[in-house]
């Protein structure tokens, strides 16, 4: 076992508990298993050295909370803890794009928003921040983060609900590919960390594509918009290749849905003829500007066009996706499993995800032992080692 993921002579500083709400079941069920794992890897290490671990809770079969959140006829809804979480070391889960989850209110049936799953987190801080002894947020998408600035008269809503969970008391947010980072400025004396997964990526294109050819001449990485360069230099530095960028020529004069329309996708950076492009980003939402720049690459002559996007919302559904796919335009797209995916994405033939169950355990591992985070935060020796083996293997 990775000694990134054991503590062989630290004790955590409380007893882990790890609170899913329904929203994110599947995902924490998956983080739970790995934690279980790794304790037992160093068990017999910490035995002797301490005689307290079963008090302190350490070796357990199951680190998951038992709560339910409950709603009345009339869409009210209430928290209850079927086991105290005194003492502990609670790590609440949720993840606020899961829209197949559905409630009733006097007879009709609703599907829940971010905004629901947002109230169902309050209720669980709201039932154990009395006695738990220190309360983490693990949100992978961050509610309302595409709300995170304010360009006229606006409301600033990440702000406010960040600001909203640290005055109930909770000490640490986690989260992934955050839309703007910045936003952690509204709660500045309190732990946010924001995590993102080039690694994951990586590993999964190594993994599922065999004929790549890590350098300038046959890869380039290319950022659709000036808001993902960030992501794009630091994936193209680790792979030591070329970027590009497109950035969106809007209509201001036209307001569609809230936005500005866009007119065209300008592109800058060397020619992409005969290589293969990766497009890097935090989500795909309708999908609209990603085919839009994949059909524009293509129609430049990339060889191969592959999509890596932490959150896949398809909020438009896939049918685009599978007609990009058939007309050549898309080859793969990879996104994470951190947000609710429909269980027919997972059978498209376009369509890889990368896991970050084990990821997310070694950060609750790691916090709850309370000790350096650094290396979670930046994987650029595990991504050099991988593009290393990749090599030494095509």
């Amino acid at each position: 076992m990775n000694n990134k993921y054991t503590f062989e002579h630290t004790l955590p500083i409380a007893p882990l508990k790890i609170a899913a709400l329904e929203s994110c079941n599947d995902f924490a069920t998956r983080v739970n298993n790995h934690i279980v794992n790794f304790r037992r890897n160093d068990m017999e290490a910490l035995k002797k050295t301490c005689s307290d671990l079963e008090f302190r809770g350490y070796d357990c079969d199951s680190y998951l909370l038992d709560f339910d959140c409950v709603r009345f006829g009339s869409g009210e809804a209430k928290c209850q803890l079927n086991e105290s979480v005194r003492g502990t070391d609670l790590f609440a889960m949720v993840d606020v794009t899961n829209y197949s989850l559905t409630y009733k209110v006097c007879g009709h049936t609703n599907h829940m928003s971010p905004d629901d799953h947002f109230q169902d987190l309050k209720r669980l801080i709201g039932a154990s921040a009395t006695t738990a002894q220190r309360i983490n947020v693990i949100m992978p998408f961050l509610y309302e983060s595409r709300q995170h600035k304010r360009t006229k008269r606006e409301s600033l809503d990440c702000a406010m609900a960040l600001e909203e969970l640290v005055a109930m008391g909770v000490e640490n947010i986690i989260t992934f590919d955050a839309h703007d980072p910045r936003v952690q400025n509204a709660i500045p004396l309190n732990g946010f960390d924001n995590f993102t997964p080039p690694y994951h990526f990586i590993k999964t294109l190594f993994k599922h594509v065999k004929d790549l050819k890590i350098d300038k001449e046959h890869l380039m990485v290319i950022s659709p918009d000036e808001g993902a360069m960030n992501r794009s230099v630091y994936f193209a530095n680790n792979l030591g290749v070329d970027m590009g960028m497109f950035y969106k020529r809007r209509d201001y004069s036209t307001v569609v849905n809230g936005r500005n329309p866009i007119v065209a996708h300008e592109f800058l950076g060397s020619s992409v003829e005969g290589k293969t492009v990766i497009i890097v980003d935090d989500m795909i939402s309708s999908g609209e500007s990603m085919l839009d720049t994949a059909k524009e690459l293509k129609n430049r002559k990339a060889s191969k066009v592959i999509v890596c996007c932490t959150f896949g919302l398809f909020t438009d559904g896939f049918e685009k996706f599978d007609e990009f796919h058939n007309a050549g335009y898309i080859d793969y797209v990879i996104t994470t499993n951190l947000s609710y995916r429909k269980p027919e994405l997972l059978s498209k033939p376009w369509y890889l995800e990368a896991d970050l169950s084990k990821y997310t355990a070694a950060i609750i591992n790691t916090l709850n032992h309370n000790v350096s985070i650094g290396s979670a935060l930046s994987p650029t020796e595990r991504i050099q080692r991988l593009v290393q083996e990749y090599n030494s293997l095509v």
